[in-house]
């Protein structure tokens, strides 16, 4: 499913700024930025990962690692292709370095209500945004993150946190606990 970005500006000439991470990629049309899962189409920004998962499962809290939010609990974890970053050690390269290889970008289709649903019947009491970046799916993360809410769910994001302060704020409207995963101790390491 394609779905229009929430956090981009027009720049004109058919030109946009996506808001969504800290790369604050300016994107042609017909172009993609840095994630790779974001397009521009005639001078609107869309998401093309929108409800195209490409890994479920259910994990115990504490891989995400969370030991103080929820413990000995479930959680149902969700990801799609795409990353703001490109880490020589990832270790969920697979997913995470898809969308570059594919077009289109594969996943199974979802909808926030079956992503809530399938949380409930797994006896999830958390839904996790995790294995490749969330912020890169942050459009279906909010909208499975207030249906959830709606349920009791809680939502958590396992994150490498370099998002926008726009990004940081939406989250903070529907996430319950975060954790950053470092890639590396050193700024060099990072810009390397």
């Amino acid at each position: 499913m394609v779905h229009e970005a929430s956090l981009y500006r027009e720049l004109g000439d058919g030109k946009v700024k996506c808001r969504l991470c800290a790369h604050e990629c300016t994107i042609a049309p017909g172009r993609r930025g840095i994630c790779q899962v974001r397009e521009n189409r005639d001078g609107r920004l869309y998401s093309l990962v929108y409800g195209r998962l490409v890994a479920e499962n259910i994990d115990p809290i504490e891989k995400k690692p969370l030991y103080h939010f929820q413990p000995g609990s479930l959680s149902y974890s969700v990801a799609t292709a795409g990353c703001n970053l490109s880490c020589s050690h990832c270790q969920n390269y697979q997913i995470s370095m898809l969308a570059p290889r594919m077009d289109p970008i594969p996943g199974t289709e979802r909808e926030p209500e079956q992503v809530v649903a399938a949380a409930e019947a797994s006896r999830c009491r958390s839904i996790a945004y995790t294995y490749t970046e969330p912020t890169v799916f942050m459009e279906f993360a909010h909208a499975c993150g207030l249906r959830a809410a709606e349920h009791g769910i809680a939502n958590v994001f396992v994150t490498n946190g370099f998002m926008s302060a726009e990004a940081a704020e939406l989250t903070s409207s529907f996430v319950d606990a975060a954790t950053s995963d470092l890639k590396g101790a050193t700024e060099a390491h990072y810009r390397t």
